[in-house]
């Protein structure tokens, strides 16, 4: 990891870019496969797993007896903590639901909202370097809870042409209706428009690659809603004297090792402290199955040594992390002043990992700076808030000349009449 010591302010933007890969390139390779999944339904889609994952499918649905058979080739421990997690995500996830208020806003005119479920939800769980199956509890869970009627799921197969038994022990464990072998953006392609065997749904969830994200973003232009904008994973560690360089090394790496474009980030008030961290990181380093992966992220991530806390606050919020850990001495005080994060982490005993798997929050954050707008994976993410209103004759005389003024301002009169013939009418009566 780089270091850069006191770096002045004019070039944080710079210094805090998050790894990328030429946009126009991108868009262009991400467009003509979705052109061809719109155009060639199952038969495209056929062809770039071929081309893409490197497997030849006769049948892109798992079937009844893949389910059944990865029960058995999931390992007792790992089951009972895939229900642990879920039980977990079930419980944070169910205390999020919404309460209907009926508002009397004035005499004779009740407005209410009412949650409905999107009826419809596509999830995308990536494969790739590691079968995440983590993601479709995260995903699956708050989707059965707020009611969605049919939850389908696209993951990547192995070159034998079977989807992880995890992946499908987690999917029937959260209630996931159906499920096929399908990854990168032609999966993204099939739930956005619908082949011959994916149907068509109202709203994309799930994190990937940037190619992943690019389609995303495509299909959401005018066919199909997202979740956010999700790409390579990131964490930013704010630390000090009092942090275990242990704990801090283990934090970075463990989303170093998520993929080659991941970036870790160290913010630090105390310049002894970074040698301890990097003899840390070498230390784990060598004993990390994934350390070539590991490796190639951390050259393009940073650790900045800052003045005061101030400036790490400040650094902190306009970086804009997916995940923050804040594991300074005085971790209340700071978390106070966090504006822009997908999820934070307090403390020393409070890894990301623990949110990534089991604690019960989401996991399905917003990257690449787009926290300062979204958040993550909660049960509204799978919800619709519809709204109604109910107005009496008391209402209409309450509230009908307001109503006309305002439409007669505006030149509409269309408007302005449906209101002052229902004004008439109380009045005559």
């Amino acid at each position: 990891m780089r270091v850069f010591e006191y770096p002045a302010r004019e070039t944080w933007d710079s210094l805090l870019a998050r790894p990328t890969r030429d946009a126009a390139d991108l868009n262009a390779i991400v467009a003509d496969v979705l052109a061809q999944v719109k155009k060639g339904g199952d038969e495209a889609v056929r062809m770039f797993e071929e081309r893409f994952d490197h497997v030849s499918l006769d049948c892109l649905a798992v079937t009844p007896e893949e389910m059944k058979e990865a029960e058995g080739l999931v390992e007792a421990p790992l089951r009972e903590a895939l229900r642990e997690a879920h039980r977990n995500i079930g419980r944070f996830h169910a205390a999020q639901r919404f309460q209907t208020h009926h508002v009397q806003v004035t005499d004779g005119v009740e407005c209410w909202q009412e949650a409905k479920p999107i009826q419809r939800v596509g999830l995308y769980i990536p494969g790739g370097t590691a079968p995440l199956f983590s993601t479709v509890l995260m995903l699956a869970t708050p989707a059965r809870i707020a009611g969605c009627e049919e939850i389908v799921l696209c993951t990547p197969p192995g070159r034998d042409g079977k989807v992880h038994p995890a992946i499908l022990y987690a999917a029937s464990l959260a209630g996931v209706n159906r499920i096929f072998k399908i990854g990168g953006v032609q999966a993204i392609g099939a739930m956005a428009y619908g082949t011959e065997s994916v149907p068509k749904v109202y709203k994309i969830f799930g994190p990937g690659n940037q190619f992943v994200m690019c389609a995303k973003q495509q299909v959401s232009l005018h066919d199909v809603a997202i979740d956010m904008p999700a790409g390579p994973s990131e964490v930013c560690v704010l630390a000090d004297a009092s942090s275990d360089a242990s704990f801090v090394a283990a934090d970075l790496l463990s989303q170093a090792e998520h993929g080659r474009d991941s970036q870790v980030v160290l913010l630090t008030t105390d310049a002894a402290f970074i040698p301890k961290v990097q003899d840390e990181l070498a230390a784990q380093l060598a004993r990390l199955p994934r350390a070539e992966i590991a490796t190639e992220s951390l050259e393009h991530s940073k650790i900045v040594l800052l003045h005061n806390e101030e400036e790490m606050m400040e650094m902190t919020n306009r970086y804009a992390p997916e995940h923050l850990i804040i594991e300074t001495s005085n971790y209340m005080e700071l978390a106070a002043q966090v504006m822009n994060a997908g999820s934070v982490f307090l403390g020393r005993w409070t890894p990301e990992s623990a949110g990534d798997y089991a604690s019960g929050t989401n996991h399905t954050l917003p990257t690449c700076g787009y926290a300062v707008a979204y958040n993550g994976v909660n049960l509204d993410s799978f919800l619709r808030k519809v709204t109604f209103q109910h107005i009496t004759p008391a209402g209409i005389l309450d509230i009908g000349q307001t109503v006309v003024e305002m439409a007669r301002g505006e030149m509409l009169d269309a408007h302005a009449r449906a209101m002052s013939l229902r004004m008439e009418k109380v009045n005559r009566n």
